[in-house]
This record gives structure tokens, C-alpha cells and sequence, in this order.
């Protein structure tokens, strides 16, 4: 491995840890008495999680509060079809990119008439998309009424490990929308 790719990864993954220790012990449920407290309802995007993300939101009792639905657009064609999303933006960007995130994200919101959009998309191997990425590269989007934005992160592990990190950088993405500190020092690629 070349020198300033372990650094590159060094760093992501330094971010994935700050992220997760900033959140602490947080856990989904106090991620919904947040949602709960500030009335606030949220819709899925999910390609690479496959539903892990609205699984997570939907396991806490009273989820029907906030949690408004999903969609699981694993390939281009539901995410076309059934999101909205530019084909042309998927020629273009590629599926796993920061804009077809914000894409995926801001479309399910408005699909779905919520005031979050969360969407995650990446690749989680064993074999990469077209054109080809890294296996672990993902991009979390959220969509608000102030604003959207896509995160970055590299995961590392297994196929399950980089599903269920995705899931939870999502969610920690989430939380820090939640509390206000989403352009805090863990952006990544904001």
C-alpha cells in the first residue's frame, strides 16, 4: 500500500472513530426522542445499507412518529424510476458519488414531504460499480430545509462490517444535523 494511501485511510478512518465517539453512547433511541422532540419527520434513500438505515429508524417504539418511509434503490434503474434521479446524473457522476447522494437525499424528502432526507449509497464490495471506486467508499446525503450536503467516508472490513459502518455513519451523520453540528470538524467533503 502505497504511503499516502495509508495516510488517506489513516484519516478516514480517524474521522468514522471521531464521528461514532462524538456521538458516544447515543443510541437509536435517543436518536428518535430527537426526532420526536423537534417534530421533526424523515424519509430513507438507501442503495448499499439495503434498508439497514430504515431498519435502525423503525425498531424503536413510536417510530411512526418520525419515520415517514423509504425506498431501497440498490440499482440505477429504481433510482430513476422510482427516486427521480437524473439518469444523466448517474452517466455522469457515477452512482456512488457526493451528488447522486444529495440527489437521493433531497428526491426522497420531497417524495416523501418530510423535513429530513437521509440517503446513503457506496460500495460494498466484493467487486466495485462502473466506473470503478474503491470497495468501502461511501456517501451519506441529508436533505433539510437548511440545505443538503453529502459526507464521505472510506470503510473498511467485510461486506457486512461496511454495510453495518454505513448504517451507522448515516445515523451519526444524522445525529449531528439533529444537534446542530453538522458543519462541525467531521464534515468530510461537505
Amino acid at each position: 500500500m502505497a504511503e499516502d494511501q495509508k495516510g488517506f485511510e489513516g484519516q478516514i478512518e480517524d474521522f468514522y472513530s471521531k464521528m461514532l465517539s462524538a456521538i458516544g453512547k447515543t443510541t437509536d433511541d435517543e436518536i428518535a426522542d430527537m426526532l420526536k422532540k423537534q417534530k421533526k419527520t424523515i424519509a430513507v434513500a438507501e442503495s448499499l445499507t439495503g434498508g439497514l438505515i430504515s431498519y435502525r429508524l423503525t425498531a424503536v417504539p413510536g417510530s411512526s412518529e418520525f419515520f415517514i418511509g423509504g425506498i431501497v434503490c440498490y440499482t440505477n434503474r429504481v433510482k430513476v424510476m422510482d427516486l427521480g434521479i437524473s439518469a444523466s446524473l448517474i452517466a455522469t457522476m457515477g452512482p456512488v458519488s457526493s451528488e447522486v447522494a444529495v440527489a437521493m437525499a433531497e428526491n426522497i424528502r420531497k417524495r416523501y414531504k418530510t423535513e429530513i432526507g437521509l440517503a446513503a449509497t457506496g460500495v460494498a464490495g466484493p467487486t466495485t460499480v462502473t466506473p470503478p471506486k474503491p470497495i468501502g467508499l461511501t456517501y451519506i446525503g441529508l436533505s433539510s430545509d437548511r440545505g443538503s450536503t453529502s459526507k464521505e467516508v472510506r470503510l473498511f472490513g467485510t461486506r457486512k462490517e461496511i454495510r453495518e459502518k454505513a448504517s451507522q455513519a448515516a445515523l451519526g451523520v444524522l445525529w449531528l444535523h439533529l444537534t446542530g453540528q453538522d458543519d462541525s470538524e467531521f464534515a468530510v467533503n461537505a
